[in-house]
């Protein structure tokens, strides 16, 4: 009996690095929660809400540094 070795290509998506979490306005949280509409968060990208953030998730720079421009 001998053995083979099979190469295959990973089939998961490109590494974004860690998900990030944005600032997005509150009253569209829970639309968007349960219709799947898309928000739009300060930094500018848009998404369905799919998960909340917890204590000490990671945060998206961009929306950070807009939200703590506001709140000088």
């Amino acid at each position: 009996m001998s053995t083979q070795i099979l190469e295959r290509p990973e089939l998961k998506d490109a590494d974004t690095g860690p998900e990030m979490f944005h600032y997005v306005r509150k009253e569209k949280i829970a639309e968007s929660a349960v219709m799947g509409t898309y928000v739009v968060a300060l930094c500018g990208e848009t998404f369905p809400v799919t998960k909340a953030a917890k204590p000490g998730s990671p945060v998206c720079p961009k929306c950070k540094e807009i939200y703590d421009s506001y709140h000088e």
